[in-house]
């Protein structure tokens, strides 16, 4: 299936490694020209040219900085022509227990996973519909439908995020000139997170990392943890010049996971 987004602009955030590096290389395996961003400059260095090295990429331009910081969004925007695809990702905030956290945390947690993204969307999205087309893909996380314990800033900050989308996606202006916003949920992907989490468990509960890991893999239905090229992907179908009809939704990634109908 042609995804039709040779040549359109995408600005994927946190795109050095794990799931925003998975969408990055879909997107750019599609002929998108892909401009990245992430804090660490070596990694992204890396990632540009293991993007500039897939047969039929686009343009591939690299941007170090933090996104959760308005001079960090600035030097991402400044560097895409036009921002016809947006991938809003940022790393997850730290578990614990909220009795620990301080309104610090608190703030911390918004900017970087509810508000930054808000900021990215307001930056992008009336040009795109000016234009008529525009694709906007928040990379949230299982949790908006199944909330963990331990992850409450997380839990918050997304579900914020989630609840904002709900109504901006709906309004005509943007849905109407062919500008989709949706979320995409992943569940538990092999990432660098996801081994982070394991270890302080392991650690914490005075397992082996491997004992941790195994039982964690063994409840999901699929027996697998998720990997960043299929969530790629779905990513990449759901910026397509197919998915036009589809906006405000929460699309779940978790290998059946989370038990609910709905």
């Amino acid at each position: 299936m042609d995804l039709g987004l040779k040549g359109k602009w995408a600005l994927v955030c946190a795109a050095s490694k794990g799931l925003g590096k998975g969408c990055a290389m879909a997107l750019a395996g599609e002929g998108a020209n892909v401009v990245i961003t992430a804090r660490g400059a070596e990694a992204l260095e890396a990632t540009r040219a293991q993007l500039r090295a897939l047969p039929g990429a686009g343009e591939v331009r690299a941007v170090a900085g933090d996104i959760a910081t308005a001079e960090g969004r600035a030097a991402a925007l400044a560097a895409c022509p036009q921002v016809d695809i947006l991938i809003n990702n940022a790393g997850g905030p730290p578990a614990g227990d909220f009795r620990e956290w301080t309104r610090e945390h608190w703030i911390q947690a918004l900017e970087m996973n509810m508000l930054a993204p808000i900021e990215m969307i307001k930056a992008t999205v009336d040009a795109m519909a000016e234009r008529g087309f525009g694709r906007v893909v928040n990379i949230t996380s299982a949790a908006v439908k199944m909330p963990y314990d331990g992850l409450g800033l997380s839990n918050g900050a997304r579900t914020g995020l989630t609840g904002f989308v709900a109504g901006l996606a709906r309004q005509p202006k943007l849905a109407s000139r062919n500008v989709t916003i949706n979320n995409l949920l992943p569940g538990p992907f092999d990432t660098e997170r996801l081994r982070s989490n394991t270890s302080a468990t392991a650690k914490k509960s005075g397992q082996t990392f491997e004992a941790v890991w195994e039982a964690r893999r063994g409840v999901n239905p699929t027996r697998r943890f998720g990997d960043s090229a299929e969530f790629g992907a779905m990513c990449a179908f759901i910026c397509s010049v197919h998915t036009g009809y589809m906006t405000g939704q929460n699309v779940l990634m978790d290998g059946g996971v989370y038990p609910g109908t709905l």
